[in-house]
C-alpha cells in the first residue's frame, strides 16, 4: 500500500499540495518559537571585557522566596525563585580571598557606572578591566592617580585636556591621560570604586587561571570561598551575564514569550493541519469508496492514507528547517534591535527545536490522517459510494465530546478571568479562551453552517437572484465542505480581533493608570546621571511651587513569605518625598498618608497587606532590587486600580538600592495661576544636567515604552495570524479547484462563465459572512471579560479601523481565494473538464 500511496501523490497534486503548505508553514513557525525558547534557556552571552578571564564571579540575581509563613516540622518551607531587578553587587573582599587560591593567576575587580560628557554617555570602569580585555591605548598613557581618565578616541578629547565629566549627577574635573579604542571611560581602580558609590562592593571579580589548572575544580573551590554570600561563578558563555546583567531577565522573558506564542502556534498548526487533511480526504470520498467496493480492506485503506500523509509530512518538515531557522533569527533580531533582549545574547536553534517541530508536525499529520481515514475505512462499500457524492454524516460521539469539553473549558476561563484575575495578568486566561471557543465551534461547524445558510438564505436570494438560489442549493447539499471553508475564516478573523484588541485594551488601561496617578505640572529629569534626593526639598521651596517630590522606580519583594500575591519579579516600588507626594501623585491611601513615609516607613497595597495578615504599624522584611534586605514599618495602606498596585517608600531609602543610586526624576506641582517656567529655568542653570519637561512629555515617554511591549506582541500575533491567513487561502483554493467537474457540467447545461463565477461569488460571500460573524463572536468571549476586568467596561479599547481592516481583509481573502481558482477552472473546455480525473 505504501507504493500505491506514493503513486497517488502524482494524481492528487492539489490535495497533497494543500497538506504540504499547511505542514510546511506550521513546522517553520513552531521551529522558530522553539529556537527562541532554546535561546532564552541558554542565555548565552559571550564575554567581551571578560574574554581573557576563565571564571567570573558576579552577584546572584535570583533568591529563594518562601511560599509558607512558617517551616513544617522538618524545618522545610515550599519556595519559589524570585528575580531581582537591579544589579546585585559582590563583596569587594572576595578579590583578595580568591586571589590567594592555588591555580589563580590573578583576580581583578570590575565595576561599571555611567559617565556623561557633553551629551555623550560612556560606561566607566577601572583600568584593570581594560588590561584584562586587552583594550590598547591609541594615544597617551594609563590613569595613574585620582583625577585622571582615559576616554574613547571618538570623544573629541586629546591627552592633556581637562574634561568635566558627570557621574551620578555630580560634575567633576578629570585630566585626560590617554585615548582608547574601547567605547568606555577608564579610571584608576580606586577612583572607579569611589565613583561607583557602593562602599565595599564591586560588580564582579574576573579570575584568570594559571596554565594547566582544572577550571571546573577551581570553580568549585571559589564556590566554597563564596559560601552563603549572594554570588555565583560563571564560565564559558555564562561570563557575559556579568557584563550584561539584563541578559538574565531578558532570557526569562524570552522563555515566557516563546512558550506562550509557541503553544498558541502549535495549537493553530494542529487545527489547520487537521482541517486541511480532513478536507483533502473528504474530497477523495468517491475514490476511497471505489477502492472499498473492489475489495480493499479497511486496514489497507488506512495504511494508504497514512502512507500518503507520512510522505508529505516528512518532506514538508525537512524543507521547513531552513525557513524555520531564518524566521527564528529574524524574530530574535527584531527583539534585540528594540531592546527586548540584550543584543549580545547569541541565538541558538539546535536539534531539540527541530525534533520538537518535526515531531509535532508528524504526530498532527498522522493523527489527522488516521481519524480521516478511519471513517472512510469503516463504511460499507455500498454506503461509501452512496455518501461519497454528498456526505451527510458528521457528528460522532468523540467529536461531540471534544466540542463540549472545549466549550466547558472556554466558559471556565471566562469565569476565571472575570472573578479571579486582576489587571494585565488577566490576559493570561483571556487569551486562550478564543482558541477553545474556536475549536468548539469548528467541531460543530456543519451544524452551524446549516444555521448560517438558513439565516442568510432569504437576504442572499433577494439580492442575488438566480445565482444566489443556485449557490444556496449547493451550500445546503455541501454543508460539510462549506463548514470546512468557514472554519479558517472564523479562526483568522477571531484570532486577529482578539489578539490585537487585547493588546490595545491593555495598553490603553496602562496609559490611563499612569496619567491618572500623575498630578505634576512639570517633571525634572537629569542628563548627568540623576539627582540627589534633597533636590526635591530645594525645588519645593521655590516661589510658585505647591509641592515637589522625588520619583525613583524599582521593585522589591516582601520576603517574610509569599502565598501567591506577588510574582517572581516582585512588587513595583516608587520612591517618593513625604512632603510633596500628595501634591504630585494621586495614589489613594485607605489608611495613613504620604506624609508619614520617612525613614523606614512604607506604604503597601491594602490587598497585599491583607494577604500577608499585616496592617498599619506592623513590620515586614523588604528585599530591594539589589538583593539588600531591610526591616520596614507599614505606615500606610494603598488602594488604586487592581492589577496596577505599587508600594511607596521614601526616595532616600530606595535610591541607594538602584543601579544609578540617584533620583532620576523630580515631580513639580505649581500653585494655582503660577508660571513655573522662569523659576525652573533658573534652577536648570544652577543644577548640572537638569532638563525641564512637562506632563505631556512624560506621558508620551510612558506611552512609547508601552508601545515597545505592544510591538513585540503584534509581531508574534502577525506571524500566527499570517499562518491562519495562509490556511484560509489554502482551504478555499483546495475546495474550489476540486469542483472543476461540477463547473463543467453547469457550462454544458447552458450556464455562462459569468453565471458560474457569480454563483461562486455568492458562495464565497456566504462563507465570508458566516466566518466573520463567528470570528467576531469568538473574539468577544476573550475581549469582553478582559475589558470588564481591566477597564470596567465590556467594550474593548482600540481603533475601529482594526475591525474594518480585519473584516475587509477576511472578506477579500474569501472572495479572491474562491474566484481566482474558479476562473482558472473555467478556462478549460467544459467537455474536457467534465471527464478529467
Amino acid at each position: 500500500m505504501f507504493r500505491l500511496a506514493t503513486r497517488m501523490l502524482r494524481y492528487r497534486k492539489g490535495g497533497f499540495a494543500a497538506s504540504f503548505v499547511a505542514l510546511f508553514f506550521g513546522a517553520a513557525i513552531v521551529l522558530a518559537c522553539g529556537g527562541l525558547m532554546e535561546t532564552g534557556i541558554r542565555t548565552a552571552v559571550p564575554p567581551e571585557r571578560f574574554a581573557a578571564a576563565q571564571i567570573v564571579v558576579s552577584g546572584n540575581q535570583e533568591f529563594e522566596l518562601p511560599r509558607e509563613a512558617v517551616p513544617d516540622e522538618d524545618g522545610d518551607r515550599d519556595s519559589d525563585t524570585g528575580v531581582l531587578s537591579e544589579r546585585v553587587r559582590v563583596d569587594a573582599g572576595l578579590v583578595a580571598e580568591i586571589g590567594r587560591l592555588p591555580g589563580v593567576e590573578r583576580a581583578l575587580p570590575d565595576v561599571t557606572f555611567e559617565v556623561h560628557d557633553q551629551g555623550r554617555q560612556f560606561d566607566g570602569h577601572g583600568w584593570s578591566s581594560a588590561e584584562l580585555a586587552g583594550n590598547a591605548l591609541v594615544a597617551g598613557s594609563a590613569p595613574a592617580k585620582a583625577g585622571q581618565v582615559v576616554l574613547p578616541a571618538g570623544a573629541g578629547r586629546q591627552p592633556g585636556d581637562v574634561a568635566e565629566l558627570a557621574v551620578r549627577g555630580e560634575v567633576q574635573r578629570f585630566t585626560v591621560t590617554g585615548l582608547t579604542a574601547a567605547p568606555s571611560a577608564f579610571f584608576t581602580d580606586t577612583e572607579a570604586a569611589r565613583l561607583l558609590g557602593k562602599a565595599g562592593a564591586i560588580d564582579a571579580v574576573a579570575v584568570s587561571v594559571t596554565p594547566g589548572t582544572d577550571v571546573e575544580a577551581l570553580r568549585l573551590r571559589i564556590d566554597d570561598v563564596i559560601g552563603d554570600r549572594s554570588a555565583v561563578t560563571l564560565t564559558g558563555d555564562e561570563r557575559g551575564r556579568a557584563e550584561f546583567p539584563g541578559a538574565e531577565a531578558g532570557g526569562v522573558g524570552l522563555i515566557t514569550l516563546a512558550g506562550v506564542f509557541g503553544g498558541m502556534a502549535t495549537t493553530v498548526a494542529i487545527f489547520v493541519v487537521a482541517s486541511t487533511l480532513g478536507l483533502s480526504v473528504q474530497q477523495r470520498a468517491r475514490e476511497l469508496a471505489l477502492l472499498r467496493a473492489i475489495g480493499t480492506t479497511p486496514g489497507q485503506l488506512r495504511r494508504m492514507v497514512l502512507g500518503e500523509t507520512l510522505v508529505v509530512a516528512v518532506v514538508a518538515t525537512a524543507l521547513a528547517w531552513f525557513p524555520g531557522q531564518w524566521l527564528g533569527r529574524f524574530l530574535f533580531g527584531q527583539l534585540a534591535e528594540r531592546g527586548v533582549v540584550t543584543g549580545q545574547m547569541v541565538f541558538h536553534q539546535g536539534w531539540i527545536p527541530m525534533v520538537s517541530a518535526a515531531g509535532a508536525a508528524l504526530l498532527t499529520a498522522l493523527g489527522a490522517a488516521f481519524v480521516a481515514g478511519r471513517r472512510a475505512a469503516r463504511a460499507r462499500p455500498t454506503e461509501a459510494l452512496a455518501e461519497s457524492a454528498v456526505p451527510r454524516r458528521w457528528l460522532s460521539a468523540p467529536r461531540l465530546i471534544i466540542a463540549l469539553l472545549c466549550l466547558g473549558g472556554g466558559i471556565a476561563l471566562v469565569i476565571v478571568t472575570t472573578t479571579v484575575m486582576t489587571g494585565p495578568v488577566a490576559a493570561g486566561t483571556a487569551g486562550p479562551t478564543v482558541m477553545l471557543w474556536a475549536i468548539a465551534l469548528a467541531l460543530l461547524g456543519p451544524g452551524i453552517a446549516r444555521l448560517a445558510i438558513a439565516l442568510l438564505g432569504w437576504p442572499l436570494r433577494a439580492l442575488t437572484g438566480l445565482s444566489g438560489r443556485l449557490a444556496l442549493l449547493n451550500a445546503r447539499n455541501r454543508r460539510l465542505r462549506m463548514a470546512a471553508a468557514i472554519t479558517p475564516i472564523m479562526l483568522a478573523s477571531g484570532m486577529a480581533l482578539a489578539m490585537i484588541y487585547l493588546q490595545t485594551t491593555q495598553q490603553a488601561a496602562g496609559e490611563r493608570a499612569f496619567s491618572e496617578n500623575l498630578r505634576a505640572d512639570a517633571v525634572l529629569v537629569s542628563s548627568a546621571g540623576g539627582f540627589d534626593p534633597a533636590l526635591a526639598d530645594e525645588v519645593a521651596a521655590l516661589p510658585g511651587v505647591a509641592g515637589a517630590s522625588a520619583l525613583v522606580t524599582s521593585s522589591g519583594h516582601v520576603v517574610d513569605y509569599d502565598n501567591g500575591w506577588q510574582d517572581e519579579e516582585g512588587l513595583p516600588l516608587q520612591g517618593i518625598s513625604a512632603e510633596g507626594a500628595a501634591h504630585t501623585l494621586a495614589t489613594p491611601f485607605t489608611a495613613g498618608d504620604a506624609g508619614e513615609l520617612r525613614g523606614n516607613n512604607v506604604a503597601l497595597p491594602a490587598t497585599f497587606a491583607e494577604a500577608l495578615g499585616k496592617s498599619v504599624g506592623d513590620t515586614v522584611t523588604l528585599r530591594f532590587g539589589d538583593g539588600a534586605t531591610t526591616e520596614v514599618r507599614i505606615a500606610g495602606l494603598l488602594g488604586g486600580r487592581p492589577g496596577y498596585e505599587v508600594g511607596l517608600v521614601p526616595a532616600s531609602l530606595l535610591a541607594p538600592h538602584t543601579d544609578a543610586g540617584t533620583v532620576p526624576q523630580v515631580l513639580v506641582k505649581a500653585e494655582p495661576g503660577a508660571d513655573l517656567a522662569p523659576v525652573l529655568a533658573g534652577l536648570a542653570e544652577r543644577v548640572p544636567g537638569l532638563v525641564v519637561t512637562d506632563r505631556a512629555a512624560v506621558t508620551a515617554a510612558n506611552s512609547a515604552q508601552q508601545d515597545l511591549g505592544a510591538w513585540v506582541n503584534y509581531l508574534l500575533v502577525a506571524m500566527i495570524v499570517g499562518y491562519t491567513v495562509i490556511s484560509v487561502v489554502n482551504t478555499l483554493v483546495l475546495a474550489t479547484a476540486e469542483r472543476r467537474r461540477e463547473f463543467a457540467l453547469q457550462r454544458l447545461v447552458g450556464s455562462t462563465r459569468g453565471q458560474v463565477l457569480r454563483m461562486a461569488a455568492v458562495e464565497a460571500s456566504l462563507v465570508a459572512i458566516a466566518g466573520i460573524v463567528l470570528g467576531g463572536l469568538v473574539s468577544l468571549t476573550s475581549l469582553v471579560p478582559f475589558s470588564l476586568v481591566i477597564s470596567d467596561t465590556p467594550v474593548p479599547d482600540g481603533p475601529i479601523g482594526v475591525l474594518f481592516a480585519v473584516v475587509g481583509g477576511a472578506a477579500a481573502l474569501a472572495l479572491l481565494a474562491t474566484l481566482v481558482p474558479a476562473w482558472f477552472a473555467l478556462r478549460a473546455r467544459p467537455v474536457e473538464a467534465a471527464v478529467a480525473p
